[in-house]
């Protein structure tokens, strides 16, 4: 397998798509700002989307699944809520088509119109409210506790694969409480989870806050929000939990029955994260040789490729390589032998550095005679001679170390991207030189917007463990309570 990865430094853009296709993760389709996903892609997502699941449910969760499709009277309901996805929306308009009178194809039949139009879900909180309108009349009903993994549609320009395409995979959370209290937890107990899981399961540190009034879920009162710093030192929101308040519940008319008799509107959440994390994963760990995966997300751990010349040599080398993958399948380790004569060695060993397999066994004649096997890490792409009686032991330490390591080297790098600034000239240059900016800010809209505008950069949050330390605003100059968290952002 030939390698021809454009490097980061050269052009950051194209390497990272150049990687994407290359690592077999995913293709574009025949259908425009729409990607797939392909099987090794998919069999990281799977082990996202497993470990995320059993987290959920260990929290008190249920999986359901509610309707793709949304009629659009659903969405007049929220203010807020509709003018944030509007312009995103797709509408289903008619349910037939006929073929053309004159022979040419199929075209829309314009007798079969919707009597209402339907959206194609960007986010489910009306379709599920208006469901929970049904589902709760009593406290007795109450907490709903509700994930589903499905797909979403939100109708993009501009589109790169896994950070931004019109239909993405990902989970939603939706819950009701009887009080705020309940509600407020759970979407503090959720940015946690994912906190989480991107740190110990992904390898990637992350930094817990809340949005800006600006930036916060369109209907929601807050939005907690985990952000990471990719090599570039562009922003990425890796999830995000919102506390509803009783907006969405007082649209939808969802109430229940206290204790004491009263009807009271109960309170909301929503939460979820998507296949971004996926880009997050790639744009964290990857180098010029192709993906690098920390060891608890990689569908294959450990691969063992024999290296022989003829028949015989194969023969000898086998059931050594056998021995060794039922030795490491035991030990819960996920192995693969790739015994394929259809490729030489030198070919397999591009191919998973391509993939990022975080380690590679090569078991050669030399290697028997010895009793020794090669084992290479893709982390640091170093090797080292084992003892074939120690490389059990040996590759569950190493697993353990390439996780720890690959995270240590991307706290590092986020915690030496965050700069701050105490005036606009020092501002400016430190969002130059990429990462996280700290500094003041007025409190207003007007001037969240008016810094966005000059230098296309955001708020990326408010950190939850700020220290209240006054300043001034780097553009107005007026009184400031604490530092929050610029960057130019994917």
């Amino acid at each position: 397998m030939a390698k021809n990865l454009t490097t980061r430094e050269n052009d950051y853009s194209r390497w990272y798509n150049d990687l994407v296709i290359q690592a077999d993760l995913a293709d574009n389709s025949g259908v425009r700002g729409c990607m797939i996903v392909k099987p090794y892609g998919f069999a990281i997502w799977e082990r996202i989307q497993q470990e995320l699941d059993s987290r959920f449910k260990e929290t008190g969760h249920v999986n359901a699944y509610f309707p793709l499709f949304i009629p659009k009277s659903h969405f007049s309901k929220e203010a807020d809520h509709v003018e944030g996805f509007a312009k995103e929306c797709a509408v289903v308009t008619h349910y037939r088509l006929k073929n053309n009178p004159n022979g040419s194809g199929i075209i829309v039949d314009e007798d079969a119109k919707l009597e209402e139009e339907l959206i194609v879900r960007p986010t489910s909180e009306t379709i599920i409210w208006d469901t929970y309108k049904k589902w709760v009349q009593s406290y007795r009903d109450l907490p709903i506790m509700v994930n589903q993994w499905a797909n979403v549609v939100r109708w993009e320009m501009r589109t790169r694969l896994f950070l931004r395409t019109s239909e993405f995979l990902w989970q939603e959370g939706h819950t009701a409480h009887a009080t705020e209290k309940e509600a407020i937890f759970e979407s503090q107990q959720m940015i946690d989870v994912y906190g989480d899981f991107v740190e110990e399961y992904m390898a990637i540190p992350v930094i817990r806050g809340t949005k800006s009034s600006n930036e916060r879920f369109a209907g929601a009162l807050e939005t907690f929000c985990i952000e990471t710093l990719m090599q570039d030192g562009k922003a990425l929101q890796a999830g995000t939990s919102h506390f509803l308040g009783q907006n969405f519940a007082k649209a939808f008319d969802v109430k229940f029955q206290d204790k004491d008799g009263g009807m009271k509107f109960v309170w909301g959440t929503s939460w979820g994260v998507s296949t971004r994390l996926m880009g997050a994963l790639i744009m964290t760990h990857s180098d010029d040789n192709g993906l690098v995966l920390p060891p608890k997300l990689a569908p294959i751990q450990v691969v063992i490729i024999p290296i022989y010349r003829g028949e015989k040599e194969f023969e000898e080398l086998d059931p050594v390589a056998l021995k060794v993958l039922k030795e490491l399948k035991a030990s819960g380790i996920r192995v693969k032998y790739d015994n394929r004569d259809t490729h030489k060695p030198g070919w397999k060993f591009n191919e998973y550095e391509l993939k990022g397999v975080p380690l590679r066994i090569a078991l050669g004649p030399r290697d028997l005679e010895k009793g020794t096997a090669e084992v290479a890490r893709r982390d640091t792409l170093s090797k080292e001679l084992v003892k074939l009686k120690d490389l059990s032991d040996h590759i569950k330490s190493n697993l353990s170390e390439i996780q720890v390591q690959l995270y240590a080297k991307a706290k590092k790098s986020l915690d030496a991207n965050i700069n701050p600034a105490d005036d606009w000239e020092s501002f400016e240059s430190a969002l130059d030189k990429g990462g996280f900016v700290s500094a003041h800010w007025d409190g207003t809209s007007e001037t969240e917007n008016k810094i966005k505008e000059m230098t296309k950069a955001t708020i990326r949050c408010i950190p939850i463990e700020n220290k209240k330390i006054s300043g001034s605003c780097i553009l107005t100059g007026k009184p400031s309570k604490e530092r929050v968290l610029f960057a130019r952002a994917y």
